[in-house]
């Protein structure tokens, strides 16, 4: 088991999935404060917390997780381009849970954070933090 976790892609996902407890918390605060405090819709408030949580992660994945050394004005855009892609994603889920499945809004959340997880950390790895020379990238 130990020498799985030297490869690269798993070290880095498992990083990815540290560092993303960090935005995931900032995510979860803003939802809660949003439904309990802020009079604002599950869905709401779950977009506010997505976004918070987004500009949280693309610093720390920038310099921690991926260690990249990419101009930001070529990488925050494709970050932010997936984080979209995972806010869509999180939206559907979050919509479909509370609206017609009728689960409590905290569940269609861990749903819908596992989901994104998965998908934004091959969206960044294979994109937006791919280091010089892979997939032909010149930056």
């Amino acid at each position: 088991m130990l020498g799985k976790l030297k490869s690269l892609p798993l070290r880095q996902f498992l990083n990815y999935a540290a560092v993303g407890l960090i935005g995931t918390t900032v995510h979860y605060l803003v939802l809660w404060l949003s439904v309990e405090f802020g009079g604002l819709g599950a869905v709401v408030g779950s977009v506010f917390g997505f976004i918070a949580g987004a500009i949280t992660n693309y610093f720390a994945n920038y310099h921690l997780t991926f260690k990249s050394r990419r101009n930001h004005q070529v990488a925050l855009p494709q970050f932010f381009s997936v984080a979209l892609a995972g806010l869509l994603v999180n939206t559907l889920v979050m919509t479909m849970g509370s609206k017609y499945l009728s689960w409590h809004y905290l569940i269609n959340q861990v749903l819908a954070t596992g989901l994104v997880l998965v998908l934004t950390f091959l969206g960044n790895k294979y994109w937006t933090f791919r280091h010089r020379g892979d997939d032909g990238d010149h930056d």
